[in-house]
């Protein structure tokens, strides 16, 4: 494993860089109003609309852009349930160098195809050597320069450009919720808030069946989170929670909450319904927290769509499995 440099957060410097670098690769994406919300008032922050319909390729476009030539030119590649590797896979096709992907063998078929579409060469794996590879940044039979999803200070400087657009938007934003999966969005829009707006509070929010974050925020230090099971919110929630992630999550993420399946399906439900927005589990975690009150009553609220990939035969049968409570 190679020596890493000790885990801190972005500075605004350093986030600003990565603004510029990435425009015209990542876009600005809209901030709306979700309306037939009141208490609190929720905004949709639609990074759902990037060209990899996910987050994911404003770290990637500034972690490759950044890398020296000679890593460059070996090729990269990651680790993903999908989201990740599109972004990596695009911006490596942007940056003409090839792409390889250690996925996760339950990855949805629509995160897969679209990662071959971008040329990418998919290696399946079980989840336990997913999460293995990713802490040891090595994988047998994988050459190149290894870019981490989430634990990269280029790649959450990247996320954390999101965080910037959010204040320009809506300076008065009580919260900011996001999904967390390793850490890397809440981590990266977190250090943005603490360094342009401190008043607002960056809360992650995390499937009750992977969430590994809250546990960790409950006793203080990162753990395990034995009682995981996967589920359609696949992009979001892990085993554990990784230590240098939580050297950095600790500083710019004021809370943890836990949403539980229903109440994701009914948000995304509520988001295809008023909004016309589809999102994947992972991408509707924050707007579950806040229509169930776990953001509390002050708003206005900014809930990060994180993502929209999601076969659509599984989205309909989730979101027309019941009729669900009127939310809001």
């Amino acid at each position: 494993m190679p020596e890493l440099a000790p885990p801190r957060i972005p500075t605004l410097d350093e986030i600003r860089a990565a603004a510029g670098r990435i425009r015209g690769t990542a876009v600005r994406t809209p901030l709306v109003r979700l309306e037939g919300t009141s208490s609190p008032e929720v905004w949709l922050k639609l990074e759902n609309l990037q060209p990899i319909n996910a987050f994911k390729l404003r770290g990637a476009a500034n972690a490759i852009a950044l890398l020296p030539e000679a890593e460059r030119a070996r090729g990269v590649w990651t680790v993903s349930a999908g989201n990740a590797g599109q972004g990596v896979a695009y911006a490596a096709r942007r940056a003409g160098i090839p792409a390889t992907v250690l996925v996760i063998e339950t990855a949805p078929e629509t995160k897969l195809r679209r990662m071959r579409d971008l040329g990418a060469c998919l290696v399946p794996a079980p989840f336990d050597a997913c999460w293995s590879a990713m802490d040891a940044r090595a994988y047998e039979g994988i050459e190149g320069t290894f870019v981490h999803p989430f634990d990269d200070h280029d790649f959450i400087s990247g996320n954390a450009t999101i965080g910037l657009e959010v204040v320009e938007d809506l300076p008065g934003a009580r919260v900011v919720a996001s999904a967390v999966g390793g850490g890397g969005l809440s981590s990266g829009i977190g250090s943005a808030l603490r360094a342009v707006a401190p008043e607002m509070r960056m809360v992650g929010v995390e499937p009750e069946t992977a969430s590994p974050a809250a546990l960790s925020y409950l006793e203080g230090g990162p753990r395990p989170f034995p009682k995981w099971t996967a589920s359609f919110v696949d992009g979001a929630g892990g085993k554990s929670l990784f230590p240098r992630m939580w050297e950095r999550m600790r500083q710019v993420v004021d809370d943890i909450v836990v949403v539980d399946l229903d109440e994701v399906k009914e948000a995304m439900r509520v988001l295809a319904d008023r909004a016309r927005v589809i999102a994947e589990g992972a991408g509707a975690l924050s707007v579950a927290a806040a229509l169930t009150g776990k953001l509390g009553t002050e708003g206005p609220v900014v809930a990060v769509i994180s993502g929209g990939n999601v076969d659509l035969a599984t989205f309909c049968e989730l979101v027309g499995a019941r009729p669900g409570p009127t939310a809001g």
